[in-house]
């Protein structure tokens, strides 16, 4: 597939401090030029949450009270993360949970469209026994040597993990048009319109 086809697209990665709903602890954005991840214009932003960080949550991605006090919250980041998402593409790992977060967070905004490179991992990889981040890294073994130092399950290193993943199995299908059709999940922005039964009027 000519990458260079592609609309403006971002991956996306959220951590959070374990509440339900979670409040937003880390947030990344990775855009992808010319089938490349673009660390150059990437946006990354800790936030300090309203509510403590919980002990299991921080286990998960070592982002304790202690690293983010002193960091703005949320209203103090919100204006630069909805500039950078903007209204383009977004993709995600399991993308409904990012995608419900930060329509949360930000209530205002609309992505074009929502790729899920689970979904799609689903479609490419049939047959496979997991479909985590990790198993799916494991698989494909995309080049990693650039990815951020924070590693697994800080978002600036997922995001960079799922965005090689994504133009890997982007090899695998011939037009966005396809792309589109086995990654976005129904009810989510970009899905395709489903097929109208013909009738006698």
């Amino acid at each position: 597939m000519n990458t260079a086809s592609w609309p403006a697209l971002l991956v996306v990665d959220v951590e959070g401090n374990g509440a339900n709903p979670p409040d937003l602890v880390e947030v990344a954005a990775l855009p992808v030029r010319d089938g490349k991840p673009d660390t150059t214009t990437a946006g990354a932003w800790l936030i300090k949450p309203p509510n403590p960080v919980t002990p299991f949550a921080a286990r998960v991605h070592g982002l304790t009270n202690q690293v983010l006090d002193g960091k703005p919250g949320w209203e103090e980041t919100k204006d630069s993360v909805h500039e950078l998402l903007g209204t383009t593409w977004i993709a995600a790992h399991n993308a409904h949970v990012d995608y419900r977060v930060l329509s949360a967070h930000l209530p205002t905004w609309r992505p074009a469209g929502v790729i899920d490179t689970l979904r799609l991992a689903k479609a490419t990889y049939p047959g496979l026994p997991k479909y985590s981040l990790d198993a799916l890294i494991e698989h494909v073994a995309p080049d990693l040597s650039l990815a951020p130092a924070t590693g697994r399950h800080r978002a600036t290193y997922d995001a960079y993990a799922t965005a090689q993943l994504l133009i890997a199995m982007a090899t695998k299908y011939e037009s966005w048009e396809q792309l589109v059709a086995a990654a976005v999940p129904p009810g989510l922005p970009g899905a395709p319109e489903p097929e109208q039964e013909p009738t006698l009027w």
